[in-house]
């Protein structure tokens, strides 16, 4: 972007000007060249002493940022804690991501993201932090790559501002101190986009299938989402890799093939393993790890059909999938409006504008406007450098990646929920990074001075906004955010730093004075809301960030409060409780409570699995109303029907077989979805049959059937 900019007088350039991006600047000629200095080249390149200590603050602040009071969290999401304690158990359980260390059914999602949690609590024991922790320097490892990419690209104050961004995302800080997929496949995607940058440096083909394997990993977290950075990445190295265009495709072939091996790899073992090896693939109808790639965790999530649906293709008005009425309600409102009516656990409507809605606003939008422009502004000054451009390459690159996902995200009608747009942060982070910085360094220049400007005031507007939303947290910071925009605005404009009227001597002082005012203006808003998102826990299925009284995506709506891991209450009965239970809750009530993670604990019930000898202590309908008791009494549970009861498996016959065997030793009737009233497959079946051959018992509150001695 520099190159197409003015020197100090304002004028356009006759040819292109000296490159002021390098990650390297050449030393200065005076400086003694002494074995000291010869050794701090040799170690971290020739580049100012500011550059090391500002790197190593921001690391050590974006850790302690993610990992203060993190044990409060507890188990987080009770569905994927389970499943990591399943894997210090049994390796079997480990690989292929079971709920229970019995290896009857996994959870509806690739376990890659399971493995790192899991061995680090085989190591120094299963707890919530030995969980938690490493989900933590996930997102310290991600907010390092991306200033190490950014820093190669654009210098290192590009590097810290975009990793700063990164850290100040308040998407980023919820699922970086969470237990959900999200944190490894953030990582896996800021890691693939550094790879790819060293690639195009020097067309390094080892570099861009060694990006096709990170990206494979990706697949393995979170399956297809792992690709949508694809196209990004593709066309940047397409584009800009300084070598001829056959040897690119070639490159980009070795790339594919990076991404097959590693995930296909795994997809063969899981197919080629026997059904009788291994646990059962919840959220597929045929025990097909392929099924749930294309169906429900594919293809229905965009198109929002069959499984993809919010609440299972068994019918989005039936008890079994959304807990009674509030499942009907939720259908009735759905039709024509992507998917779910606007409920903002799933999204809200779908639309171009999603992504700026009360439900995804909060978690990512602080500095999307800003992105946006700042691309456009960038591919507008950049059109007539070179190819092999870095800058260029770079717009191009988390362009891409910033268009496709958020396109994606804005207009699919299946399941998708807020905290998806963690996926989005790092594009937005490395866009102002990049933008701001090449814009600073042209602002003598007047259209860039002007773009800046106005990128700083839109943010500092939207940034009000959206605090807006939440009228009774804070009132005062909007009005100070949007001062600080228009002053930080004037003063760009102005050029305040290099006014004549200053004397030479303060001139670094005004500079720093503007850079600041800048970034208060930018980043207030969404350092505000990031840090009321990490100074409370989170628990249940659908965290959302921002303050305690703001509701799930939408600031602040009546009926419900957020989860603290204190029993909050939701009565809205969708999928997942919804921060609904505490983070050791022990296992559902009589009739559970609409959906999983709804079920209050019970101590009895708890008390009684555990005396349980056989394989599986008890088995419930709804999968995290079986984590819960898994969690509580460190036995295995069996997910009747999976995720939300509705998955065929176990039928009836292999329930039958099971008991038996001996193998299971309670029947625990209500559970988080379905219960004995319902759900697909073999699940009313297994409950009729139960009810028609065992006596039923009261265990505090809840019905239990004995099948075992």
């Amino acid at each position: 972007m520099t190159a197409t900019l003015s020197p100090a007088d304002g004028t356009r350039p006759s040819g292109p000007l000296p490159r002021t991006d390098s990650p390297m600047p050449a030393a200065s000629s005076d400086t003694p060249d002494t074995s000291a200095s010869r050794r701090r080249r040799l170690l971290f390149g020739d580049q100012p002493r500011w550059v090391r200590p500002s790197a190593a603050l921001l690391l050590i602040g974006t850790a302690v940022l993610y990992l203060w009071n993190l044990a409060a969290t507890g188990y987080g999401n009770t569905f994927y804690a389970a499943a990591i304690q399943a894997g210090t158990k049994d390796w079997t359980a480990l690989l292929f991501g079971s709920l229970d260390a019995g290896n009857a059914i996994t959870v509806d999602k690739p376990p890659a993201a399971l493995w790192i949690p899991a061995l680090a609590g085989r190591i120094v024991g299963f707890s919530p932090l030995s969980m938690l922790v490493p989900q933590a320097l996930m997102g310290v490892a991600a907010v390092g790559l991306l200033y190490l990419t950014l820093k190669r690209v654009s210098g290192p104050a590009a590097g810290l501002l975009a990793g700063g961004a990164l850290a100040l995302t308040p998407v980023a800080a919820l699922m970086f101190r969470f237990n959900n997929p999200d944190a490894m496949l953030t990582l896996c995607l800021v890691f693939a986009a550094y790879l790819t940058t060293r690639a195009i440096e020097k067309a390094g083909w080892g570099w861009l299938a060694a990006a096709g394997a990170v990206i494979g990993l990706a697949f393995l977290t979170k399956m297809l989402q792992g690709f949508l950075i694809v196209p990004g990445l593709g066309l940047a190295y397409l584009w800009a890799a300084p070598v001829s265009l056959r040897r690119r495709l070639l490159h980009l072939l070795g790339a594919a093939a990076g991404i097959l091996v590693v995930a296909g790899s795994y997809v063969a073992l899981f197919q080629l393993t026997p059904a009788s090896a291994r646990p059962y693939m919840a959220g597929s109808t045929t025990n097909s790890f392929l099924e749930l790639t294309f169906g429900y965790n594919g293809l229905g999530r965009i198109t929002g059909s069959g499984e993809g649906r919010p609440g299972g293709s068994a019918g989005l008005g039936g008890a079994t999938d959304l807990g009674g009425a509030a499942g009907a309600a939720g259908a009735a409102g759905g039709a024509g409006a992507g998917g779910f009516g606007g409920n903002a656990s799933f999204g809200g409507a779908a639309g171009i504008a999603r992504m700026f809605g009360t439900s995804f606003g909060g978690e990512v939008s602080w500095l999307l406007p800003g992105a946006l422009i700042l691309l456009l502004a960038g591919l507008w000054f950049t059109r007539r450098e070179a190819r092999t451009s870095a800058t260029r390459a770079a717009l191009l690159l988390w362009g891409g990646w910033l268009v496709v996902t958020a396109g994606i995200f804005s207009f699919m009608s299946g399941i998708v929920h807020p905290y998806y747009a963690v996926a989005l942060a790092p594009a937005v982070a490395a866009l102002v990074g990049l933008g701001g910085v090449q814009l600073w360094r042209g602002r003598s220049f007047w259209p860039a001075r002007l773009v800046l400007a106005v990128t700083v005031l839109a943010t500092s507007i939207w940034s009000a906004v959206l605090l807006g939303r939440d009228p009774s947290w804070l009132p005062g910071l909007r009005v100070a955010v949007v001062i600080l925009g228009v002053l930080a605005a004037a003063a760009l404009m102005l050029q305040l730093d290099r006014l004549r009227a200053i004397p030479a001597a303060l001139r670094k002082a005004a500079t720093a004075g503007v850079v600041i005012l800048t970034l208060l203006a930018g980043g207030l808003g969404t350092a505000a809301w990031t840090f009321a998102t990490a100074a409370q826990p989170h628990s249940g299925s659908i965290p959302t960030a921002g303050p305690t009284g703001s509701a799930m995506g939408g600031f602040g709506a009546a009926g419900r409060t957020r989860g603290t891991g204190t029993g909050s209450t939701d009565g809205t009965g969708f999928p997942g409780g919804q921060d609904t239970a505490a983070p050791n809750a022990a296992g559902p009530t009589a009739g559970g409570a609409g959906g999983p993670g709804g079920a209050t604990a019970s101590t009895e019930l708890a008390a009684l699995l555990k005396t349980s000898t056989a394989k599986w202590s008890g088995i419930v309908s709804g999968a995290t109303s079986a984590a819960d008791l898994e969690l509580a009494t460190g036995t295995n549970v069996i997910a009747l029907g999976g995720w939300n009861g509705g998955d065929p498996y176990p039928t009836l016959a292999q329930f039958q077989a099971m008991v038996d065997r001996g193998e299971i030793g309670y029947f625990i009737a209500g559970g988080g979805m379905g219960g004995m009233g319902g759900g697909r497959g073999g699940n009313s079946e297994v409950a009729a049959w139960v009810a028609a051959n065992y006596q039923a018992q009261t265990v505090g509150s809840t019905t239990v059937y004995k099948l075992a001695g």
